[in-house]
């Protein structure tokens, strides 16, 4: 078995995640990266993880659950994507954009791995 590492960024959904009263009133934006490691069996595509079912699962996973932390969020997500054919570790890193102004940053995200 030959593992590779693969990138998925800038996977942009929006959910009701969040901590402070009112943050789960209304979907906001969240932007999920991805750093996984992939069994890849043949040079052929159907034989290696799907880039197109990984970024759905992310952005599902993100719409249809809720949490208070981003890192339970994140956890879900690398969670949801290790579950797929063909990933043997998956890392989830979601950015919260809507929270770092408020706190006057650049960025405020999370990461979680699941897997190997």
């Amino acid at each position: 078995m030959t593992t590779s590492r693969l990138f998925l960024s800038g996977i942009r959904c929006e959910g009701r995640h969040g901590a402070n009263p009112g943050e789960k009133d209304a979907p906001q934006p969240f932007v999920v990266d991805l750093d996984l490691e992939v069994r890849v069996d043949f040079d052929v595509i159907g034989d290696t993880a799907d880039y197109r079912a990984i970024t759905q699962v992310a952005r599902d996973t993100v719409g249809r659950t809720s949490f208070d932390l981003l890192e339970s969020l994140a956890a879900a997500v690398a969670e949801a994507v290790l579950a797929m054919d063909h990933v043997v570790r998956s890392t989830a890193v979601v950015h919260k954009p809507n929270a770092a102004g408020s706190i006057g940053i650049d960025g405020v995200a999370a990461a979680a791995t699941a897997g190997g």
